[in-house]
């Protein structure tokens, strides 16, 4: 495990939420014009605590392999490991950070929501978006709809959380009603 601060990719790692204004400082924006199929997006790390991983538990999830040591030992899992809402929590955190980050408007769902390995207490998470397809709003000319890839990985580049996120993006003011 990394010591805190340190990172795999020299980057110190985010520990918890950041207030929005940080989060969002020099965010480069791709409408849905600059969205091509295969444009990727990522963001983190994001160090999972294992004080984040009990707290979080105790509140929405509160059964004893993420809340207790000795209970989640004797588990399937061998250990603590954060809860699905949680770890579902922190890929919806990291969209936010996302560079670059598409113009999103509104999410419109997930598809194929599947989470293959536990995260455990000192993860570091990364994100990785990818545009798989899109199409212009048949309804709503100053949008468009996008279905991304979405890949949540730890340090060893195990997948934590995989789905298709399906997404409203904003065209461009000029592009509206020109095709």
């Amino acid at each position: 495990m990394l010591g805190k601060g340190y990172s795999r990719t020299g980057i110190e790692p985010c520990l918890g939420p950041l207030p929005f204004s940080q989060g969002t400082k020099s965010m480069t924006h791709l409408y849905f014009e600059d969205a091509e199929i295969g444009t990727i997006c990522k963001a983190g790390p994001y160090l999972v605590p294992k004080q984040e991983i009990i707290q979080f538990a105790k509140q929405y999830d509160p059964v004893p392999r993420h809340i207790d040591e000795e209970a989640a030992a004797r588990s399937i899992f061998g250990g603590l490991t954060a809860c699905s809402a949680h770890t579902f929590s922190i890929f919806i955190l990291l969209t936010t950070r996302l560079q670059p980050r598409l113009h999103v408007l509104a999410g419109m769902g997930w598809d194929e929501l599947r989470l293959p390995n536990p995260v455990r207490p000192g993860d570091e998470l990364d994100l990785q978006m990818t545009v798989m397809e899109k199409r212009e709003s048949k309804s709503k000319p100053d949008r468009g709809i996008a279905r991304n890839q979405i890949r949540l990985s730890n340090q060893k580049d195990e997948i934590v959380l995989q789905c298709i996120a399906n997404v409203l993006i904003a065209r461009r003011s000029e592009s509206v009603g020109t095709t």
